[in-house]
């Protein structure tokens, strides 16, 4: 198996990336490699900064880390023309396993990356790979950085240290500074069909053919969350309450409490968290400090400890935006299924499994009612977007449904 498989779909992109790989290697064995990648989008089949873009759950980041697997794979096979990323070697099996002394993998489980820790990246970026071929820093949720971290980080790109290569992850172009996306190659990943996202679950995960065919499609093409619905009954069963709440706003009553129910479960995810992650990382803390129970804490642990907390707050705000980011998802997913059965169509639905549902709310409104709805939900992800309080955001949202 090799480090190309678990992207699904993608088959443009991988072979841009394998082509890639294969020009870095040459590029190294000729004795050219101390000059590093050069900058400029069509500078070279290999640059020295990518940016990988795509809907969510398409797979941005499995192709990065796959790309810094190929750039230090050291399979016997390359000399007899193999392709980089054979999955095997200790190169690719360390990448994978975010071992590997030259690939930095960065990201962030709160709302931001900050400008100390592109800071140290930068510094890190201009040595040289003490192992492998390249020095590769693999940025997650570009998008998550801070206005002086993305300039910090700019600093890097536009001024790129020999065999170093930046890997940036991001929703969309627009998320990117214009400065820094200017100095990337763009990779654009597509929505995988359901078809190929319904193999791997059956594939990789062992799941049943008909649960992974009603997976992939509830999944919309976000490949993390059709394996979550195939493999996890809680997702599911959040999944089928949150497509409750079309057919719960009849009335006023019944949409503030659909909203109530909505806020309490991503509340609880957070909360569920932070009991596995916040106590471990606390005492983690604790005995690095050697400060011992009950004892005054040493000196200089007061403020490390606040900047945990500082981190854990923000984690917690970020488990509670996903957990209704993906809410609104399904509902915008069961809305397009209601206006397609409105409008005649006669394919399979997203929500296929909810067929009788779709149909009743299709059957007792017209489409620009459904179009409204739609609207409704795309406003309430941008309100949250801007912090509005989760309970009002999510109210406003349901009683507009109700109103059509």
């Amino acid at each position: 198996m090799s480090v190309w498989d678990d992207l699904v779909g993608q088959d443009r992109v991988v072979e841009q990336l394998q082509a890639a790989a294969r020009a870095a290697r040459a590029s190294v064995l000729a004795g050219r490699g101390g000059a590093g990648p050069q900058p400029g989008a069509n500078a070279s089949l290999m640059t020295h900064a990518w940016l990988f873009t795509g809907p969510p759950g398409a797979g941005q980041t499995t192709a990065a880390r796959a790309f810094a697997a190929a750039l230090q794979c050291s399979s016997p096979d390359l000399e007899l023309g193999g392709t980089p990323g054979c999955g095997f070697c200790d190169g690719c099996h360390t990448v994978l396993s975010g071992s590997h002394a030259d690939v930095k993998y960065v990201r962030t489980d709160g709302l931001s990356i900050g400008v100390g820790d592109m800071r140290d990246l930068v510094l890190r970026a201009s040595s040289y790979p003490t192992g492998g071929r390249w020095s590769v820093i693999l940025v997650d949720a570009a998008h998550r950085l801070t206005e002086a971290a993305a300039n910090a980080l700019l600093k890097g790109v536009e001024e790129p240290s020999p065999r170093t290569v930046w890997l940036l992850c991001a929703p969309s172009v627009q998320d990117v500074l214009p400065t820094i996306r200017s100095r990337c190659r763009l990779l654009v990943l597509r929505t995988p069909p359901a078809e190929a996202v319904a193999d791997m679950l059956v594939r990789r995960d062992g799941v049943e053919p008909g649960t992974a065919r009603v997976a992939a499609l509830a999944g919309q093409g976000d490949i993390e969350r059709a394996r979550r619905l195939a493999v996890d009954d809680q997702a599911r069963a959040r999944r089928a309450d949150v497509l409750r709440i079309p057919l719960d706003v009849a009335d006023l009553g019944g949409c503030l409490m659909a909203a109530q129910r909505l806020v309490d479960t991503a509340k609880a995810d957070a909360e569920a968290l932070a009991e596995t992650q916040d106590a471990k990382e606390t005492g983690d803390l604790r005995a690095a400090y050697g400060a011992l129970e009950g004892s005054r804490a040493p000196r200089g642990m007061a403020g490390a400890v606040k900047e945990l907390e500082k981190r854990q707050k923000s984690r917690a705000t970020r488990t509670r935006r996903e957990t209704l980011g993906t809410a609104l998802n399904d509902l915008l997913g069961f809305y397009r299924d209601v206006l397609a059965v409105q409008f005649g169509a006669t394919g399979e639905l997203a929500n296929e499994d909810q067929r009788a549902a779709v149909g009743k709310v299709a059957a007792a409104g017209v489409p620009e009612q459904t179009l409204r709805r739609i609207e409704a939900v795309l406003d309430c992800r941008r309100a949250l977007d801007r912090n509005v309080d989760p309970l009002l955001a999510v109210e406003a949202m349901t009683v507009a449904l109700r109103a059509g």
